[in-house]
């Protein structure tokens, strides 16, 4: 029996375990599957529990739930040894008010992130002390309301273009994200950025390989990852790929939308079933009720 909690993928046995904790109910049907398929905001203690009681599951999010947050991918990225821009992490201000001397040695500008947000709201661009000082302030703000945690990165020249790089199973989708308003730091198309899928095709395959590597020692089935090309100095003639970030949860534009995305998790999740010996018998391949936009 295949168990499925995601509301777009259809299984033998269907559940829902949105804006609640998983039950008894949930513990016995994941104990009868075979395999489980989750959906990509699920929390901890459902992935937990699938984790512990069911052999496969879909998507793997060990490293999502062993290392969170910003703070937690920054720690990901420096016990792989993969190239990421020089970071910091600090488990709050008063941390970093406590140990600060190498941020201030390392000079302007520099990035702050927060540890949780997305679409860069939480990323702030510090050119000066006084943005410094001003960005701490916001973030002592958002601790008094239990959230705690961010990194301090060096600036990378470039910061007008990252690349995403999706990945669905064993399907990777890179393109470029491109800011053309000087005005504006981050390449969210939220913050107005456009989408590039074709430009520079040796560097976009630099960072898939990276991708690779990376998933595969991660085991990382479904997230963005997002890169920066360093071009300063030595590297300028052959930009080499940094890992910025990982978005476990990422948006779909960049894919061709919500339906060929999740025509693609479909395609992926059955050729996992199908690898593993398992398989979901359809009255048709329609795309099942509920699909989000």
């Amino acid at each position: 029996m295949i168990l499925s909690y995601h509301p777009c993928y259809e299984a033998d046995t269907n559940m829902l375990c949105a804006g609640r904790e998983p039950d008894q109910k949930d513990l016995s049907a994941i104990r009868c599957a075979a395999a489980v398929i989750l959906p990509q905001g699920c929390r901890k203690a459902l992935y937990l529990m699938a984790r512990h009681n069911c052999a496969h599951v879909f998507p793997d999010y060990d490293a999502r739930f062993t290392y969170p947050g910003k703070t937690g991918q920054a720690k990901l990225f420096q016990a792989l040894n993969v190239p990421h821009p020089h970071t910091w992490v600090f488990n709050d201000t008063r941390h970093f008010q406590r140990d600060n001397e190498a941020v201030f040695a390392a000079g302007f500008p520099l990035v702050l992130k927060l540890d949780w947000g997305g679409e860069g709201d939480t990323v702030f661009l510090v050119r000066s002390k006084a943005d410094l000082e001003q960005a701490l302030s916001r973030t002592a703000a958002y601790e008094q309301s239990g959230q705690q945690g961010f990194v301090i990165q060096t600036f990378v020249r470039g910061s007008d273009r990252t690349l995403r790089v999706a990945v669905i199973g064993n399907t990777y989708v890179a393109y470029w994200r491109i800011q053309d308003n000087p005005l504006i730091f981050g390449t969210s198309l939220a913050k107005g950025a456009h989408i590039d899928p074709e430009s520079d095709p040796t560097l976009r395959r630099k960072a898939l390989v990276l991708v690779g590597d990376i998933c595969q020692q991660a085991r990382i089935n479904l997230a963005g990852f997002d890169f920066i090309y360093d071009g300063s100095g030595p590297m300028k003639s052959d930009p080499r790929p940094l890992f910025l970030e990982i978005n476990y949860f990422f948006g779909r534009t960049g894919l061709g939308g919500s339906h060929r995305f999740y025509g693609m998790l479909q395609a992926e999740i059955d050729s996992w079933l199908f690898g593993l010996g398992l398989a979901i018998t359809r009255p048709s391949q329609e795309t099942p009720a509920g699909e989000m936009p």
